[in-house]
């Protein structure tokens, strides 16, 4: 009985050993950081951001649509303070990851990043209103090349002519493949038009402060949600029209609205944690990807029929975005066995420094 409780006493010291490691691991930034890169690698991140992405697209336009709820900048700012909400609770039970240190040029990212993404989520959500879901996943095909030129200008970082050739094979295919769903509204085209440019600027920061400083997805939403509520507050008078508060917020409706705002917690999420496993064009290829499976799935589970023109297109863009993950996989290999040798080669002094040195970095600057 005596060695029983001994067990028992080993056993429970044990757990609070490995719960005060955890703890401790999670409640720095550096930690928190290696945790999310060992827990979140970039094919669950991708699988995670695709299957949220999906779902709240048909959400929003069931909400702006059928519920009738016809102010998008509003929901959007619902979206955000659900967000909020849930990660101050989290906070309290001081689950949120820790953030670094405050420096000035940080603080002036996080204000940039938190007016982009106001405008970037609240500009998509009224795209969403106004136009078809084909011309809102059309519109996106733009955020490509305003991602490449921007990351050129810039950071200076170069696209092989494999991967661009692989891009506009996906453009073209995906530009294909929604042309029959597309409904023009000009208020819509130019709202869809002035989001091109925050979207871009939006992944290319999640992505540069993720993989080269030491914030996770969580620390980051928490520290510029304040800032993208206060910038929807005010984008709110401008693009929604009046009446918000007169809508009829019955149990039905109030549901629908909050399944979107923790749909839209999960997307802001499972985003961040994409971007900072991959890149941002890798993010917006993965946006393609949910238009093509959306196009073949209504075509194969629902027998809608778009035509041979669209499946093909679709096809096309599945090819292109095939061709393009090759590449980048034979790109990291290339990268790998590079580092690999190079240590290699290095004296141990010089290797240990080395090491010291880039353990926390998920990848280099010329990463795409």
């Amino acid at each position: 009985m005596e060695l029983m409780f001994d067990f028992i006493d080993l056993t429970r010291r044990a757990l609070e050993d490995l719960r005060a490691t955890l703890f401790n691991e999670f409640r720095s930034s550096e930690g928190a950081k290696r945790q999310q890169q060992r827990l979140c690698r970039p094919a669950v991140a991708l699988s995670f951001n695709f299957v949220v992405a999906v779902s709240i697209i048909f959400t929003n336009k069931l909400v702006l649509k059928n519920v009738g709820f016809h102010f998008p900048i509003f929901l959007t700012f619902i979206h955000y303070v659900v967000s909020w909400v849930l990660m101050a609770i989290m906070n309290v039970f001081s689950i949120l990851p820790a953030s670094p240190p405050s420096k000035s040029s940080r603080l002036t990212s996080l204000l940039t990043l938190g007016i982009v993404m106001s405008l970037s989520t609240g500009l998509a959500n009224v795209s969403l209103k106004y136009n078809s879901v084909g011309f809102y996943q059309m519109s996106k095909i733009a955020v490509t090349p305003s991602i490449v030129l921007a990351e050129f200008i810039f950071f200076g970082k170069r696209v092989s002519f494999l991967k661009v050739l692989a891009l506009t094979v996906v453009s073209i295919g995906v530009a294909v493949a929604t042309v029959t769903d597309m409904q023009f509204d000009f208020f819509g085209a130019c709202i869809a038009l002035a989001w091109i440019v925050p979207s871009a600027v939006n992944k290319i920061l999640w992505s540069r402060l993720q993989q080269q400083e030491n914030w996770t997805a969580l620390a980051l939403m928490w520290k510029t949600t304040p800032i993208t509520l206060v910038f929807l507050v005010l984008l709110i008078p401008w693009l929604d029209p009046p009446g918000a508060l007169s809508f009829a917020w019955t149990f039905n409706n109030t549901v629908a609205i909050l399944m979107s705002a923790f749909l839209g917690f999960l997307l802001q999420w499972s985003g961040a944690l994409a971007l900072g496993a991959t890149s941002a064009i890798t993010h917006v290829v993965l946006g393609q990807f949910k238009t093509c499976v959306i196009l073949l799935g209504n075509y194969y589970i629902f027998s809608s029929n778009p035509g041979r023109t669209s499946i093909s297109g679709a096809f096309a863009a599945i090819g292109g975005m095939s061709l393009y993950t090759y590449l980048n996989l034979q790109n990291q290999k290339q990268q790998t066995s590079k580092a690999t040798s190079r240590q290699a080669s290095l004296p141990k002094s010089k290797l240990k420094r080395e090491n010291g040195s880039t353990q926390d970095g998920n990848s280099g600057p010329d990463a795409v």
